[in-house]
């Protein structure tokens, strides 16, 4: 073991709000300081999320810009040799090409490389493929946040005993239930009708498009149900308060944009909606579901882990308008079947997600690599 703190540098695009992001800024808040000391470099720009890391937690920003930057390489290779971290830890693709070659393949540090979310169709193209395998081969461990994911990774040829898995974990404190009806009242919002809630920044991934337009159908037999849209920022955003504008249901729309403390607004909903095509874990979910709401989401990676189907959320085939409206109408025809869901939602987070057991699985991995 290194004499001294372990010196942990993280390398991500932004501190921009995202799930990636919030779960990087939980685990750097929660490790023990006086045995960790850590670092996140930002290559383009600080974010929203970084006001949230403590006070010794030092954010450094290397002001890339748009395409490709050897500049950029330079900056964070200048950055490891005057930090020396013993362990170099980029999330997501970019931040890993970055690394690696900053770091000369691994030999000035060792790296563990973060994957959080199934590769999308883009993401398996021949040329990215070639680089992630490349880059790979850099890393000393790479880590997904859930089994499905790493499983997802191992089908691509990607190495599995190199492959670690840490599960996001959430805030059971922070993240708890309250009365529907004062979350309501406390967020102006009316207190009739079933209120359906998505939460997480505009991209395409996420589908807002399409829940948008179940909603629309879904008035037709539930003509009370309201939808809340909560988040900020994404290539999508603008698209989609467009189209919010132009619904036919727009008065039964409420976008309430980024929100710093999402708690309030979990706990005045009936039940979140994730339509994503590739998530890892998604954070929602669990903030979700330890508020005691159940969720029903599409079958997307590692989501079907944490959601048993008719116990505490529901997991089904979302992929058009039409089957997502089917799937809402159903769950909301069923009010005793929400409300058996909610206590079981909150009791499998509780068990198998906490925030701590999240922190303890990244100390004990950032300790085996730095040795």
């Amino acid at each position: 073991m290194p004499r001294g703190p372990i010196r942990i540098l993280h390398v991500v695009f932004s501190l921009e709000p995202g799930g990636m992001e919030n779960g990087l800024v939980n685990v750097a808040a929660r490790l023990p300081a006086g045995e960790f000391e850590v670092h996140v470099c930002c290559l383009e720009r600080a974010g929203r999320f970084a006001e949230r890391l403590p006070d010794n937690v030092r954010v450094h920003v290397l002001d890339k810009q748009p395409g490709v930057s050897f500049t950029t390489v330079r900056r964070l290779a200048r950055l490891i040799g005057q930090l020396q971290p013993h362990l170099l830890h980029p999330h997501n693709l970019g931040p890993l090409l970055y690394s690696a070659a900053a770091a000369l393949g691994g030999i000035r540090c060792p790296i563990l490389h973060g994957e959080h979310s199934e590769l999308t169709l883009r993401e398996k193209t021949p040329k990215l493929m070639f680089l992630r395998h490349a880059a790979y081969r850099a890393c000393r461990r790479t880590h997904t946040v859930s089994h499905s994911l790493r499983r997802h990774l191992v089908e691509l040829g990607f190495p599995a005993e190199k492959i670690e898995v840490v599960v996001n974990g959430v805030d059971t404190a922070r993240f708890q239930p309250a009365p529907r009806a004062q979350a309501r009242a406390r967020l102006g919002l009316p207190p009739d009708g079933a209120l359906l809630g998505i939460v997480g920044r505009f991209g395409a991934f996420k589908r807002h498009d399409v829940l948008l337009r179940a909603f629309e159908q879904l008035t037709a037999v539930q003509p009370a149900a309201r939808l809340l849209i909560v988040g900020g920022g994404g290539p999508e955003e603008e698209r989609i308060k467009k189209q919010v504008q132009s619904s036919p249901a727009a008065a039964r729309i409420h976008l309430a944009g980024f929100q710093p403390q999402p708690e309030n607004f979990y706990q005045a909903m009936d039940l979140l909606v994730v339509p994503s095509v590739n998530e890892g874990l998604s954070n929602a979910l669990l903030e979700a579901m330890a508020c005691g709401v159940p969720v029903l989401s599409h079958t997307a990676c590692g989501n079907a882990e944490v959601i048993h189907s008719d116990e505490n959320g529901w997991i089904a085939d979302l992929e058009t308008p039409e089957k997502l409206a089917a799937e809402l109408a159903g769950r909301l025809a069923a009010p005793p079947q929400l409300i058996a869901a909610e206590r079981r939602a909150r009791e499998i987070v509780q068990r198998d997600y906490s925030i701590t057991k999240m922190v303890d699985d990244y100390a004990r991995l950032y300790r085996a690599l730095a040795r």
